[in-house]
């Protein structure tokens, strides 16, 4: 099956604000996340991406808009790969937010955290809709380009680890030990049994790797592709 590049947003003017921006509209990338988003997508640049989705939200359109160039694919938003829905909260400054009782139960339970109001979202709601878009997305990806392909989704710090959780088979209450930068790439190659977490929170590594090795001449292909490497394999050149 496909691997996945998961690309959060660059850095946002809400992110220096220090506001939980959630679906606010006119958030915009700062001057230093148009300069990561310009980055990321020169270390993407050799890594052939049979699909490029984002979020709807601006700061997710706006870092993948310099990835696109130079490439014949066209971008798709998908909105399961929005922020979560923060509801009440959206807006508030973070240092008022910690005061409040829930802030706790995200931190230490967030499989029961719900947002308040009308348009608050669980974060379980959350991973749900991410994992389930991502697996639809898989088998198009598959469909279209074949089981080695790779294709990118950028979307938000809290989604980003809400779907790693997931291919990590960790319960969601373990989530926040997960650590996702602005436009940092974390990347899942899946496999009919099992994804394998190739890389997390990667802010400046060679993206190279995430190439598939050449066939070898008379390779038989003995070990099934969902196979982990016993002893840990000899990694990327």
């Amino acid at each position: 099956m496909p691997t996945l590049v998961l690309l959060r947003h660059g850095r946002s003017t809400a992110n220096t604000s220090g506001v939980l921006a959630g679906w606010s509209p006119g958030v915009d990338l700062d001057e230093h996340g148009r300069a990561q988003a310009d980055a990321v997508a020169e270390r993407l640049r050799p890594v052939p991406l049979a699909a490029i989705v984002a979020s709807p939200l601006d700061r997710c359109r706006q870092t993948v808009a310099p990835v696109l160039a130079g490439r014949d694919v066209a971008p798709v938003t998908d909105e399961r790969f929005g922020e979560c829905r923060y509801g009440d909260w959206t807006g508030r400054k973070l240092t008022d937010l910690v005061k409040e009782p829930l802030w706790k139960v995200v931190q230490q339970h967030p499989s029961a955290a719900v947002f308040p109001g009308p348009e608050g979202e669980g974060l379980a709601a959350t991973q749900a809709r991410a994992v389930a878009a991502v697996r639809e997305w898989n088998a198009k990806v598959e469909q279209s380009h074949g089981k080695d392909a790779i294709w990118l989704a950028c979307s938000h710090g809290d989604v980003i680890k809400a779907i790693l959780a997931d291919a990590y088979g960790m319960h969601l209450d373990l989530f926040q030990r997960i650590v996702v930068d602005p436009c940092s790439v974390s990347v899942v190659r899946y496999s009919e049994t099992r994804p394998f977490v190739v890389r997390v929170n990667d802010v400046g590594g060679d993206l190279t790797g995430l190439l598939p090795p050449p066939k070898q001449a008379g390779d038989t292909g003995s070990a099934d592709e969902s196979d982990a490497v016993v002893g840990g394999g000899a990694g990327t050149a």
